[in-house]
C-alpha cells in the first residue's frame, strides 16, 4: 500500500474510534509514527517469532538453529540438485535452542518498543515454548511497561491454547469469523482463551470473503462486542462495498464507542450459552465477572442462526433460557425491534440479574429457639399412602398391610420406631416394633381383622440405652478402656430405676445393686445382658420422640375385590314384550344366574318412571302409548327414589327378591342415579333443589349437543340444596340399605360434586361399613382415580375399549402397581346397556368368549349385562349402542338360544371361585408369547407357590399359534427343566419339559388356563 494510502488509513482508523492500528512489521511503523502519535493511536506490529527469511544474518550464521523451507511455502517440494537458495523460510528450532532465541528476540522487541511500536501481535505463538514466551515478554515489559502483547490464537487447538497460559500475553484473538452462529465451540474457545489472556474478537480473517450485507456485518460486530474485551478489524472489512449501498462507518463508530464505554466489554467476564445448538434462537450471555454466579449485569445476544429464514422470538422460550436474568427492551447496538429476527440477525441487549425474593425480617433468637424445638428425627415417604396420606388406602379384611417409611436422624444416635394402629372405633393404639431394612428404610406389618376404617401412624425416638450398648460393645471388643463408659451406664440405669414403675423398678434395682459388687468385666456383662437391655427398652423416656401424620386404611369385605356381576332389567323378565316383567320374574331367573356362577345381581333403577317427555324405542323423542320409557327417568305420581315402579311389584316383593338372591348366594346391587323425570315429586316439594331457566321453565339434562328431555338434574348448590338435598340423597341410600341392598352402583358420579360423594360415602359407611359403592364413571383418568380416592369401593374402567395386546398390557400394568393399586379396584364389565363394543359387534361367538375370558381372569371383579351370554350384538349403525335397546323397551329372551356361551361363563366363574389367584387383579405378570395376537400372563396368589397361566387369543376370526415361555425361573429351574401342569379347563395333567412350549388357539376355543408348579422328581 502506498505511503499516502497508509497515512489515510491511519486517519480513518482514528475517526472510526480505534485505539490501535496494526502494521505488517516493526519497520513499517516508523513512517506512520508521527501521524499515529498525533492521533493518539498505538502502533501494533505483526510478528512471527517462529520464522525468518532465508537470507537473515542469523540463519546464515547459525543454519543448524533453523529448519529450512525453500520454495516460499512450507512443505513445498524443491529440487535438491539446485544450489540456489531461492526464496523460502527458516523455521526457528525453539525447543532445541531456547536460550539463543530468547536473547535474540528480546533485543529485537526492545529495540522496536524503544522506537515507534507500542505492542505486537504474535502469529503462530504455539510454535514457541511457554518458558521462552514468559522470558521474552517479561524482558520486553521491563523495557516498555505500557506495551500490549497479543497472541494470535485463531484456530488453535485447546491443547495449544493451554500451553500459552501464564506466558504474559495481554490479549489473545478469537476465531469468531469461522463461527456458524450455532455451534458450541465458540463458547468453549472463549473459556479456554481466558486462561491465556482476555480475548480480542477478530472481526474478519485473512482469506475470507467479507459479508456483503449490512445485516451480516452488523451481526459480526455485535458478536465481537459480546465475545471480546475489544475487537480487531482488518481494513477491508470496512472498506469492501455493500450490496445495499449502506455506508458502514457510522456502525463501526457505534461499536467502538460501546467497546470504549461498556464496562461489561472491558471486563474479562464469563460467557455462557443459554440455549442448545439446535434451538431456533441461540442465546449467549456475557457477564460482568468471571464467576457467573456472582455476576449482576451482562450482555445478551439473541441470535438467529438461520441465514435464509427469519425466526420468531418465542418469549416463553427466551424467558426460560434467561432464567433469573431480565433483558432490556431497547437493543444496545443499532435499531432493532419486533418479535422476529431477520436471517442471521444478532440482537444485543443489556441484562440484569433479578433481585432474589427475600423472606420477611427475622427474629434470630426466637427463630433459633423454634428451630431447636423442631423434631430431630425424620419420618418420610410412608407407604402405603394415597396422595401422601390425604386419602385412605384400600385393602381387604384379613390381609396384612406392610408399612414402610424412611426414618433417620442427624449424627449417629440409634433410633427405635413403632407402628401404631387401631380401628376407627377404638381409642387405644396397638403397637408393633418396626425393623430397619436398608438405606434408612424401616418396616412393620399390621393385621386387618375388621371391616371398616383403620388408622396408623409411626412413632420414632432416640434409643439412648441401645446406642450405649452398641458403643460399649465396640469399645470392649476393641480392647478400649471402658471404665468411664461403665459409670455412664450405671448412671443411666440408676435414673431409669428412679422413674420406673413397680414392674420395671425391680429388675433395674437388681442391676444397680449387683453392679456395685462386680469387677469391670462382669459389670460390662450385666450392662449388656438381654434382660437389662429389655428392661431399659421399656423404661426408655423416648428422647426426641416424634410421631408421623395419621394415615387411613379402608378395610373392605372380600366382595369389594372379588365378585362376579350380572346385570338385568327386571321388567324384561317375561316371555312377552307386551307383559311387563316383575320382581317375581327376577326370582325365577335366579337359579340360572346362580348356575352361571354370578354372586352379584345388579339392577338398574327400579323406581317409578316419569311420563312427561318419555322416550320411545331406541331413544326416540316421542313414545308410543305402550313404551315403558327409560328407567333413568326417575319419578312419577307413584313416588321418587324411595319407591318402586308399580308394574314391578311392591316393596315387599323387592324384599322377597333380596332374600331369594341371598338364598342363591347373591347380593343385590342397586343403581343410584341422582336424576329426576320432570314428574318427580321433588320438583313440586323442593323446587329450590333444581336449576330453573329465566322464563320459569325447568332446565333439562344435557351434554351439548345432546339433550335429555326426559331427565332434569338437581342442583347441589342451589339455594335450598345445602344441606336438604344432600341429606335426602343420603337418606335414600340408607333406606335401600335397610331393604337389604349391600352395593350401590352410582350412575355418572363424575357429574356430581366430589365433596358430596366424599361426605356421603363416609357417612353411610360410618353407619354400615359393609356397604360398597361402585363408580360408573367413564370419564378422564384423573377424575376416575379421584373418585376412587374419595371412597368408591370399585370403579368402571376402560377395559371395554382395550383390545390389542399392547393396550391390555399397558393398562393392566397401570392398574396393578402403586399408586393406583392402593386405591383403585377395577370392575371389568364386558358390556353394558349403554355400550355395545365394536369388537363384539364384529366378532361373533368367539369374540364373546375372548372378552369373557379376559375380564374373568384379569380382574377379581367382572360383570356382564344380560344378553351377553347369548352373544347379542345387533347395533345401531355406526354406533356403540344396541339396536332396540333395552333401556327403552321390554326385551324378552330365549335363554336356551343356540350358540350361547352359558356353559363357558359358568366354567370361568367356577374357576374364579376355586382359584384365589383369579380373585384379584393383583399378582399379575405378563410373560412372552411370541405372537402379538396372543395375550399370555400369570396370576399368583400370596402364599401359593403355584401359578395360574392364561393364554387368550385376541383374534376372533382365525386360529393363532405361538411359542411361549414357561416361567421356570420363578422356581430357579434351569431352561431345560420341567413343570407339572394341570389344564383347568379339561382337567388333564401332564409335564412341560423345557422353557419354550407351543400353543394353538382356535376361534371356537380361544383361551387356555393352566395351573403350574415344579414337577415332582422321579
Amino acid at each position: 500500500m502506498p505511503a499516502e494510502q497508509r497515512s489515510a488509513a491511519v486517519e480513518h482508523a482514528a475517526v472510526l474510534g480505534f485505539s490501535h492500528v496494526a502494521v505488517d512489521d516493526p519497520a513499517a511503523a516508523a513512517p506512520l509514527a508521527e501521524k499515529a502519535d498525533a492521533l493518539t493511536l498505538g502502533m501494533v506490529a505483526n510478528l512471527d517469532l517462529s520464522q525468518v527469511a532465508l537470507d537473515h544474518p542469523m540463519v546464515l550464521a547459525h543454519p543448524n538453529w533453523f529448519a529450512v523451507r525453500r520454495g516460499g511455502a512450507e512443505g513445498k517440494t524443491v529440487d535438491p540438485r539446485r544450489r540456489d537458495r531461492g526464496e523460502g523460510l527458516a523455521l526457528v528450532r525453539f525447543y532445541e535452542n531456547p536460550d539463543h532465541f530468547v536473547g535474540w528476540w528480546s533485543e529485537i522487541l526492545a529495540s522496536a518498543l524503544a522506537g515507534h511500536v507500542r505492542g505486537f501481535r504474535f502469529r503462530n505463538p504455539q510454535r514457541a515454548p511457554g518458558a521462552a514466551w514468559r522470558d521474552i515478554l517479561a524482558r520486553a515489559r521491563a523495557k516498555a511497561p505500557e506495551a500490549i502483547f497479543i497472541a494470535d490464537t485463531t484456530g488453535l487447538t485447546r491443547g495449544d491454547l493451554a500451553q500459552l497460559a501464564g506466558c504474559g500475553f495481554d490479549f489473545c484473538l478469537s476465531s469468531l469469523p469461522w463461527w456458524d452462529l450455532r455451534s458450541s465451540w465458540l463458547v468453549e474457545e472463549y473459556e479456554a482463551a481466558m486462561r491465556v489472556a482476555p480475548p480480542l474478537a477478530l472481526v474478519e480473517a485473512e482469506g475470507k470473503l467479507v459479508p456483503a450485507t449490512c445485516q451480516a456485518r452488523r451481526a459480526r460486530l455485535a458478536l465481537a462486542a459480546l465475545t471480546g474485551t475489544g475487537l480487531m478489524m482488518p481494513s477491508r472489512f470496512m472498506d469492501a462495498p455493500l450490496e445495499d449501498g449502506h455506508q458502514f462507518d457510522s456502525d463501526i463508530r457505534i461499536v467502538n464507542a460501546l467497546v470504549a464505554s461498556e464496562a461489561i466489554v472491558a471486563a474479562p467476564g464469563a460467557l455462557r450459552s443459554l440455549s442448545g445448538p439446535g434451538a431456533p434462537i441461540n442465546i449467549l450471555l456475557r457477564a460482568d465477572t468471571a464467576d457467573m454466579r456472582a455476576a449482576r449485569h451482562g450482555l445478551v445476544a439473541l441470535i438467529n442462526p438461520d441465514l435464509h429464514a427469519a425466526a420468531t422470538l418465542d418469549q416463553d422460550m427466551v424467558d426460560a433460557a434467561l432464567g433469573e436474568w431480565n433483558v432490556s427492551a431497547a437493543p444496545v447496538l443499532f435499531d432493532a425491534a419486533g418479535d422476529r429476527l431477520a436471517p442471521g440477525e444478532v440482537r444485543l441487549l443489556h441484562a440484569e440479574r433479578r433481585k432474589p425474593a427475600r423472606a420477611a425480617a427475622q427474629a434470630p433468637q426466637r427463630d433459633a429457639e423454634a428451630a431447636a424445638a423442631q423434631p430431630r428425627i425424620v419420618i418420610a415417604n410412608i407407604t402405603p399412602a394415597v396422595d401422601g396420606g390425604v386419602f385412605a388406602v384400600k385393602r381387604i379384611v384379613g390381609e396384612t398391610v406392610t408399612v414402610e417409611a424412611d426414618i433417620f436422624t442427624d449424627g449417629h444416635p440409634l433410633i427405635a420406631a413403632e407402628l401404631l394402629f387401631r380401628a376407627e372405633d377404638e381409642d387405644a393404639w396397638q403397637r408393633v416394633a418396626m425393623h430397619p431394612l436398608v438405606n434408612d428404610r424401616w418396616t412393620a406389618v399390621l393385621p386387618l381383622r375388621r371391616v371398616g376404617r383403620h388408622r396408623f401412624a409411626i412413632e420414632a425416638w432416640l434409643d439412648q440405652y441401645g446406642g450405649f450398648v452398641r458403643d460399649l460393645t465396640k469399645k470392649r471388643d476393641a480392647g478400649r478402656d471402658i471404665a468411664l463408659d461403665l459409670q455412664e451406664g450405671a448412671a443411666a440405669i440408676d435414673l431409669a430405676a428412679t422413674h420406673a414403675n413397680g414392674t420395671l423398678h425391680t429388675p433395674l434395682a437388681a442391676v444397680k445393686t449387683a453392679f456395685a459388687t462386680l469387677n469391670e468385666s462382669d459389670r460390662a456383662v450385666i450392662l449388656l445382658a438381654p434382660e437389662t437391655v429389655e428392661a431399659m427398652r421399656h423404661a426408655d423416656a423416648r428422647a426426641f420422640r416424634v410421631q408421623s401424620e395419621v394415615h387411613a386404611i379402608e378395610s373392605d369385605r372380600p366382595s369389594a375385590r372379588f365378585a362376579s356381576w350380572y346385570e338385568l332389567f327386571p321388567r324384561s323378565q317375561t316371555d312377552d314384550a307386551a307383559r311387563h316383567g316383575t320382581f317375581a320374574g327376577v326370582v325365577a331367573r335366579l337359579p340360572a344366574i346362580q348356575a352361571m356362577g354370578f354372586d352379584v345381581l345388579y339392577l338398574p333403577p327400579i323406581h317409578p318412571i316419569g311420563k312427561k317427555n318419555r322416550k320411545g324405542r331406541n331413544n326416540a323423542l316421542t313414545a308410543a302409548p305402550d313404551d315403558p320409557g327409560s328407567v333413568y327417568a326417575i319419578g312419577s305420581e307413584a313416588g321418587g327414589h324411595d319407591a318402586v315402579h308399580p308394574q314391578l311389584g311392591t316393596l315387599d316383593d323387592f324384599r322377597a327378591l333380596v332374600s331369594a338372591a341371598r338364598a342363591h348366594g347373591m347380593q343385590v346391587a342397586l343403581d343410584f342415579a341422582v336424576q329426576c323425570s320432570p314428574d318427580h315429586p321433588w320438583l313440586a316439594q323442593h323446587p329450590g333443589w333444581f336449576d330453573w331457566r329465566a322464563d320459569g321453565s325447568i332446565k333439562y339434562a344435557e351434554n351439548p349437543p345432546k339433550l335429555y328431555e326426559d331427565i332434569v338434574n338437581v342442583d347441589f348448590y342451589a339455594g335450598d340444596a345445602v344441606p336438604g338435598l344432600w341429606l335426602a340423597l343420603r337418606d335414600i341410600v340408607l333406606y335401600w340399605a335397610e331393604q337389604g341392598v349391600r352395593i350401590f352402583r352410582v350412575d355418572n358420579p363424575h357429574t356430581k360434586p366430589f365433596a358430596f360423594w366424599q361426605w356421603l360415602i363416609a357417612d353411610v359407611r360410618a353407619a354400615d361399613p359393609d356397604i360398597l359403592f361402585l363408580a360408573e364413571a367413564f370419564t378422564r383418568p384423573k377424575i376416575m382415580y379421584h373418585l376412587a380416592k374419595l371412597g368408591f369401593s370399585q370403579s368402571y374402567t376402560y377395559f371395554t375399549w382395550r383390545n390389542t395386546k399392547d393396550e391390555l398390557t399397558e393398562y393392566l400394568r397401570e392398574l396393578t402397581v402403586p399408586p393406583v393399586s392402593d386405591f383403585f379396584r377395577p370392575l371389568f364389565f364386558a358390556n353394558t346397556p349403554d355400550i355395545n363394543p365394536v369388537f363384539l359387534q364384529q366378532s361373533g361367538r368367539a369374540g364373546f368368549l375372548i372378552r369373557a375370558a379376559l375380564a374373568a381372569t384379569l380382574s377379581g371383579l367382572w360383570g356382564i349385562y344380560s344378553g351377553f351370554e347369548l352373544c347379542e350384538a345387533a347395533a345401531l349403525p355406526g354406533r356403540e349402542e344396541y339396536l332396540d335397546s333395552e333401556k327403552y323397551a321390554i326385551k324378552p329372551r330365549d335363554w336356551n338360544a343356540p350358540g350361547n356361551i352359558i356353559a363357558e361363563i359358568a366354567q370361568l366363574n367356577a374357576l374364579r371361585k376355586s382359584e384365589p389367584a383369579l380373585q384379584t387383579h393383583l399378582g399379575l405378570t405378563f410373560y412372552n408369547a411370541f405372537n402379538p395376537n396372543i395375550l399370555y400372563f400369570a396370576k399368583h396368589a400370596p402364599g401359593d407357590s403355584s401359578r395360574i397361566l392364561v393364554a387368550i387369543s385376541l383374534d376372533s376370526h382365525a386360529a393363532q399359534d405361538a411359542d411361549f415361555e414357561i416361567p421356570l425361573w420363578e422356581w430357579g429351574i434351569a431352561d431345560n427343566g420341567a413343570l407339572a401342569v394341570e389344564d383347568l379347563l379339561s382337567g388333564a395333567r401332564f409335564v412341560w419339559q423345557g422353557k419354550i412350549q407351543h400353543i394353538h388357539l382356535a376361534p371356537d376355543a380361544p383361551y387356555r388356563i393352566w395351573r403350574i408348579s415344579p414337577a415332582a422328581e422321579t
